[in-house]
């Protein structure tokens, strides 16, 4: 832990799960949190669907690595690992509910569950596995700030990082499984970064995204996970795009928000003019 309270330090785990190996990938994951304590940290981010692997072949094999949150053994296993060293940690899992599969990313802190983050937009072909998110974009109080999470794609629609950062989301925590972009150039950022950048800039608030690496049934997976400024600069990383690792950051979470007023005049979320946005004002030329 850092020493100042005021701060805390962020480590995204940037891992190779397996698809179809539930166990395993439960078993890495926890030894990427516990390697993530000893280097300092109090807030861990883990990748999309970690508990599970992401290419599944069909429902049933999404539904046989899925389970119930926060009663499964991947939730059990990282909820006691942030009892034990009092850390706070945000994860992506194949959650079962009833007869439903979601998408989602689950919150834990030293005191146990904290929340549940269900994935809104599904991208490609989960969406012959998962139904779409039915709780929103929840903000979660916790004692180092207020945290934000959803996953992935949801990070394409602007309104996703916008709708965090009106409920005062200090931080967003993004468990993702970013693929190649067709039609990027080599020697070009990654668009998930840009977005990443873009977003923490217009919304003021750190932003944490802990990709996935390796190739799955044919899918490959671009890594680079990256921690971003309130300012929109990044802070560490991006990683790399094929290893296994963790990226760490110092962050005052609580700086964040007051600096989200940029200037005597300017504020992105107060400046706001949801009036302006409907269709019904817009005009053709």
């Amino acid at each position: 832990m850092v020493d100042d309270p005021s701060v805390v330090r962020v480590a995204c785990i940037q891992m190779r799960p397996q698809v179809g190996e539930p166990e395993l990938n439960v078993r890495r994951s926890s030894e990427f949190v516990s390697a993530a304590v000893a280097g300092g940290a109090s807030l861990v981010v883990l990748p999309e669907l970690c508990n599970s692997g992401y290419a599944f072949d069909s429902r049933e094999e999404a539904w046989s690595s899925a389970e119930e949150v926060p009663g499964g053994e991947a939730c059990r296993a990282w909820e006691e690992l942030c009892r034990r060293h009092g850390i706070h940690l945000v994860a992506g899992i194949a959650e079962r509910s009833g007869s439903r599969l979601f998408n989602a990313s689950v919150v834990f802190g030293p005191d146990g569950y904290v929340g549940t983050f269900r994935k809104v937009h599904l991208w490609d072909r989960e969406n012959l596995f998962f139904e779409p998110g039915d709780l929103g974009f929840p903000v979660f109080q916790t004692p180092i700030g207020r945290i934000g999470t959803f996953i992935c794609y949801d990070g394409w629609f602007p309104e996703s990082y916008r709708e965090c950062a009106v409920r005062d989301a200090d931080i967003i925590c993004v468990p993702t499984n970013w693929v190649p972009i067709p039609g990027q150039a080599e020697d070009q950022p990654a668009m998930a970064t840009v977005l990443c950048m873009a977003n923490a800039h217009s919304n003021s608030v750190y932003v944490a995204a802990a990709d996935r690496v390796g190739t799955e049934r044919g899918q490959p997976f671009i890594g680079q996970s990256v921690i971003v400024s309130y300012t929109g600069w990044p802070i560490s990383g991006p990683a790399s795009p094929d290893a296994e690792e963790i990226v760490y950051a110092d962050l005052d979470l609580k700086q964040a928000r007051a600096a989200r007023r940029w200037n005597d005049f300017n504020d992105p979320v107060r400046d706001r003019r949801p009036e302006a946005y409907t269709g019904e004002s817009w005009t053709t030329p």
